[in-house]
């Protein structure tokens, strides 16, 4: 009690001018998203929290930064560091330069390959970085009834979690048709959560069902993909994250919602960023930046990814640049260059470099990918029909379509139908080596030869091919396993490159930018060679065992209708 006692007399005398602070910022041109305006000042930093805002002039560092805006530093709301493909530490090393200083992130990925292990991982490697990195404990692992996870987690296996001050609350509800039908299990996570933030994830729900589901005390949600959608959604009272990721980019499609009466209640986030979207775009930085090239002003744009998020997370003292604050601070002249990144006055990047050492990693989550032995005809096909389903993709988004086509037949088993692109897909359990396949097809990839295969497959994370020929499907499976998970591509028994994620099939600790010149090799490697004809195959092919969004998926265990919420046979009946 003294100390604390000492240290604000030693605030307050800053802030009176009767001593000097540790830092002022001066000459700035600062960024006020309370009344979203841009003032001209100095900002005094002392004990790593703000102290004053208007004009001073000395401290023990002053850095007069020439008219450059002084803005709070990015909050992202929701995010996955498993799609950076990134360990924690070098995930902090990718994002502070960018700006975002805090992020709230659900490990609901790796929780499906090692359960409470794999939370714990992501836990412990996120302590000691200069961000603040809360956790949001996966409501749904495994993510549906269909697929096959490498862990069930119960109620009671996410209690001993929540003394962790890092951890605030419950990510994504994504079992929307559990926790409305009164499964057990669901309605004791959500009872275990009541008091703390309780995040969600409901694709088109609407009407009574909504209602239900909010009052529940689900209060979030990201996955609103229409005006209309989010609008309903706001009326009833729900925060609306405004999605920028990858594959799922909503912003734009959402912009009509944002206006004087909604935009209190609106907040960025990524999701899912890959590497090399971080390494040429940016991050929470490069929503913010769209929002200012489609009309929103900067105070407002940056209020969504700072004030927003801290206030309905309960951060006390984040999101804004005042007295009392935590001086987590940004500058720069473009939002896509930042210029210098201050943690609680300490200076943590500069020109786009991370200015701070990491720890080696934990090695604890290598050599997860455990598949049964693939043979020749693993993915054979026998010709039951006339009719298949066949998964539609959508640019830009995880929902998908449910197709009707005539199949390609030879010598009795249905093959890729290369000229209709409708290429063959599988879905190999490689948690347990339980030797379980789904196999389906899929229009949309334009894929022309050979094949590639993913160990990132979401949300249970089992293996994932497209392929023009069974051959090369399975060299590129049994080449993922050799390298402990990651991204394979293969054309006529050749491996003509890959990815090496070993942390759980999904994450490296190497650095962002190594990760993404490796992505990008692939990717041209994928359209040049296989003729794929998609921007982003191999994050596409990521979500087509999403069983959670609408309409038709591909798990282990077969073809999944989401709307009905059921396994259906490949052939349909006539």
């Amino acid at each position: 009690m003294l100390d604390y006692v000492n240290s604000l007399g030693d605030m307050i005398d800053v802030a009176l001018g009767k001593s000097e602070g540790d830092l002022l910022l001066k000459n700035g041109r600062i960024v006020n998203v309370f009344d979203e305006s841009v003032e001209e000042g100095d900002v005094l930093i002392h004990r790593g929290a703000v102290v004053g805002v208007g004009r001073f002039e000395k401290a023990k560092e002053v850095v007069d930064i020439k008219g450059a805006y002084i803005s709070p530093a990015f909050i992202d709301s929701h995010l996955h560091i498993e799609s950076t493909m990134c360990i924690p530490p070098e995930f902090a090393k990718a994002l502070i330069p960018l700006g975002t200083l805090t992020t709230v992130v659900d490990p609901h990925e790796i929780a499906n390959v090692a359960g409470s292990n794999g939370i714990r991982f992501m836990i412990e490697s996120s302590k000691g970085l200069p961000m603040d990195i809360f956790f949001m404990l996966p409501s749904c692992v495994p993510a549906d009834p269909f697929e096959t996870s490498g862990a069930d987690l119960k109620a009671e296996d996410l209690r001993p979690f929540m003394e962790d001050p890092a951890v605030i609350g419950l990510a994504e509800m994504m079992n929307y048709p559990g926790l409305l039908g009164g499964k057990s299990e669901v309605l004791k996570k959500v009872s275990l959560f009541h008091d703390r933030i309780m995040d969600g994830h409901s694709p088109g729900l609407t009407g009574k069902e909504l209602n239900a589901y909010l009052a529940a005390g689900i209060m979030a949600d990201h996955e609103c993909t229409t005006p209309e959608e989010a609008m309903e959604k706001l009326r009833k009272g729900m925060w609306i994250m405004i999605r920028e990721g990858s594959l799922t980019r909503d912003l734009l499609r959402l912009l009509p919602i944002l206006n004087d009466n909604t935009k209190h209640r609106i907040l960025l986030c990524t999701d899912d960023k890959h590497p090399e979207d971080l390494v040429h775009e940016g991050h929470i930085n490069y929503a913010v930046h769209l929002l200012i090239r489609n009309g929103i002003s900067l105070p407002t744009a940056v209020r969504l990814a700072t004030l927003n998020p801290s206030m309905f997370f309960g951060f006390k003292h984040k999101g804004g640049i005042a007295p009392g604050y935590d001086a987590d601070i940004i500058i720069f002249n473009d939002i896509l260059k930042i210029e210098k990144v201050y943690r609680e006055g300490v200076l943590v990047a500069e020109d786009g470099k991370a200015i701070f050492d990491i720890k080696d990693p934990d090695g604890s989550l290598k050599d997860t990918i455990n598949i049964a032995p693939l043979h020749n005809d693993s993915f054979k096909v026998p010709a039951k029909g006339e009719t298949i389903r066949v998964i539609g993709l959508h640019a830009d988004s995880i929902i998908t379509d449910e197709i009707l086509a005539r199949p390609k037949v030879v010598n009795g088993y249905v093959e890729s139908d290369v000229e209709s692109d409708i290429i063959k897909i599988a879905v190999v359990e490689r948690h347990r080596a339980t030797g379980k396949i789904g196999i389906g097809f899929v229009t949309g990839l334009k894929l022309k030869r050979g094949a590639f295969a993913t160990s990132i497959s979401h949300d249970s994370h089992n293996i994932i091919a497209a392929g023009e020929n069974d051959g090369d499907m399975i060299l590129a499976i049994n080449e993922l396993k050799r390298i402990g998970g990651g991204i394979v591509v293969t054309l006529d028994g050749n491996v003509l490159g890959s990815l090496a994620l070993p942390y759980g099939g999904l994450m490296a600790d190497r650095p962002v930018g190594v990760t993404a010149e490796t992505l990008i090799e692939l990717h041209d490697i994928v359209k040049e060679k296989n003729g794929v004809g998609i921007s982003d195959p191999f994050m596409t092919l990521s979500f087509i065992s999403l069983a959670v969004c609408p309409k038709l998926k591909l798990s282990t265990n077969g073809l999944v209708d989401v709307d009905r919420f059921e396994l259906v046979d490949l052939f349909k009946e006539e």
